[in-house]
């Protein structure tokens, strides 16, 4: 329900040899820094930019003068990255994917086409191919008590090892607006969640995750 293969179609971004290395995807998050280390001098310098040092952003992709890029990171073709981004770094944004309004990024994989397009933070987390963040819904990557997280899944708990982690969002997820996905939240392929909601634990493939927490399948 929420190995690397359960959740994402690798074909939709630069990271799939590193990714393909892990069963479960939150294991690749404590590497994602490195592995943009090691990709990004391997890039075509015809097609991506360096733009600063451990900064490489495509050159049909749009950068808004007031955005922040930090090191390392990359920017997929075709990205727009909008007023006031904050890209904190360790960040690899994929094609034509869309960093939004005053948008935080930290420690992060987004695959091809994943919108974040309005005051969305997003740390220690990997979005899938397509997935879209509602504006202002947020990953929550680090527990109040800040003890290690821990993915409830169906029956059974799943210890991580680790003190941040956030959402893991399969491909073609939907969050709603102002919602907020707690600490190991994993949301399966093809998933809505409501508005305003406060999600938990794993959220099966193709269900709408509705007020009060009830998960249905979708018809």
């Amino acid at each position: 329900m929420y190995t690397m293969e359960d959740l994402f179609d690798l074909n939709h971004t630069l990271a799939a040899d590193y990714l393909r290395g892990f069963t479960c995807p939150w294991e690749a998050l404590g590497g994602i820094k490195n592995m943009i280390l090691a990709l990004g001098p391997k890039l075509d310098p015809e097609q991506y930019a360096e733009v600063a040092p451990q900064v490489w952003v495509h050159r049909t992709a749009t950068v808004a003068p007031t955005a922040y890029l930090g090191a390392p990171c990359i920017i997929g073709a075709g990205t727009e990255v909008r007023h006031c981004a904050f890209v904190r770094g360790s960040a690899l944004v994929g094609e034509n994917c869309v960093v939004g309004n005053s948008v935080e990024l930290k420690n992060v994989i987004l695959f091809d086409n994943v919108q974040t397009p309005h005051y969305n933070y997003v740390g220690d987390s990997i979005l899938g191919y397509r997935s879209h963040m509602g504006a202002g819904s947020i990953t929550s990557n680090v527990k109040s008590d800040k003890s290690l997280v821990v993915v409830h899944g169906q029956g059974e708990n799943v210890e991580t090892g680790l003190k941040k982690f956030g959402a893991m969002l399969g491909d073609f997820v939907e969050v709603g607006c102002n919602s907020v996905l707690n600490p190991g939240t994993v949301i399966g392929r093809e998933s809505n969640i409501y508005p305003l909601s406060s999600v938990r634990g794993v959220v099966p493939e193709r269900h709408i995750y509705k007020t009060g927490g009830v998960a249905v399948p979708k018809r």
